[in-house]
């Protein structure tokens, strides 16, 4: 009898390990398309994800870069400072949206250029991402704003 009640724990144990295991299967395998990774414009130019990869790249927008071409479409570059990605994105910009200004966007690298399928600016006068801010900070290059 005593024997029986500990193989019942183990297979108890068992059960609820393999369940735990193939619930968090599920849960990755859900979210695989979900989870964007960031990079700055130093490590897109440093390794280049695949073409396939959807990814997020925050910056500056570099001054004089900005071309509003036709329809939506708008191409310019960002920057950390230290490296430079050209960037098109077909759409309507954020209104806080400018040169010099922080931005992240959504997308992939083909052939070079990250073609973005969302844009976010900045939303007040001393918002920055914090992915963006981290990088300008690596780069030695953030200054805090002041008020």
């Amino acid at each position: 009898m005593k024997g029986l009640k500990k193989k019942r724990r183990i297979q108890i144990i068992a059960l609820a390990f393999v369940a735990l295991a193939g619930s968090t299967a599920l849960i990755g395998y859900a979210m695989r398309d979900g989870i964007n990774f960031f990079r700055s414009p130093t490590q897109v130019v440093e390794a280049p994800p695949p073409e396939t990869e959807v990814f997020r790249i925050g910056g500056l927008v570099e001054e004089g870069s900005l071309i509003r071409g036709q329809g939506e479409t708008v191409t310019f570059r960002v920057t950390d400072t230290n490296a430079t990605v050209p960037v098109t994105y077909k759409g309507v910009l954020p209104d806080l949206f400018a040169e010099n200004a922080g931005m992240v966007g959504t997308g992939r690298l083909v052939n070079g250029t990250f073609v973005a399928t969302e844009i976010l600016a900045k939303h007040d006068e001393t918002y920055m991402p914090k992915e963006v801010v981290d990088t300008l900070k690596e780069q030695g290059v953030y200054q805090e704003p002041s008020g």
